[in-house]
């Protein structure tokens, strides 16, 4: 689904310029960081119709439920996955068969530690490690699991994109719109 090796950016949008902004790139995928149940059918639309593969942080959907219920409503909207901090969405995501990204955040070593035995039961096709600076604890999850790992949050610059890359990272999400483009 992702290409990793061509398109290891990813936009994170919070806004609807940023949205714009991000379909107009070069990036392939785009982490939709706020919406609404209402608005999620036609920005999917929209970001298909520009060749790009949107994923829905379902924590932060107004107005839909953060449940198996919700995981279902958003599955017919033509999203190309979620993320989600929560491991019973990323259950429910997993079987209903949307490609699931689970965010971890990792604020101290006991944070890796929690993280690894989580991903033992998790079902997430990626992960995503927050913030993206915390080069220690990629290195040490990606040495620990099978699955892809993307690096977001604080990602500033390209040093520190190649930094996220080399420490593990399959891939990185980043809201800042100068990194989207090669």
């Amino acid at each position: 689904m992702l290409d990793y090796e061509n398109y290891p950016v990813i936009a994170a949008v919070k806004s609807r310029d940023d949205l714009e902004h991000a379909i107009r790139s070069e990036v392939q995928a785009i982490f939709l960081l706020s919406s609404n149940i209402i608005d999620i059918e036609a920005l999917s639309s929209l970001a298909h119709s520009c060749g790009k593969i949107l994923f829905i942080h379902m924590d932060f959907v107004d107005g839909l439920s953060k449940d198996t219920a919700g995981v279902r409503y958003l599955s017919t909207k033509g999203i190309d996955g979620i993320i989600s901090t929560r491991s019973n969405i990323i259950s429910a995501a997993h079987d209903a068969g949307i490609f699931c990204i689970q965010r971890f955040f990792m604020i101290d070593s006991r944070s890796v530690d929690t993280a690894l035995e989580t991903l033992k039961q998790s079902k997430a096709d990626m992960i995503e490690i927050m913030p993206a600076l915390a080069y220690k604890s990629i290195t040490k999850i990606k040495n620990n699991i099978q699955i892809p790992i993307i690096a977001g949050g604080l990602i500033e610059s390209r040093d520190e994109v190649y930094k996220a890359l080399g420490a593990g990272a399959s891939m990185i999400s980043t809201g800042k719109t100068e990194l989207w483009n090669d």
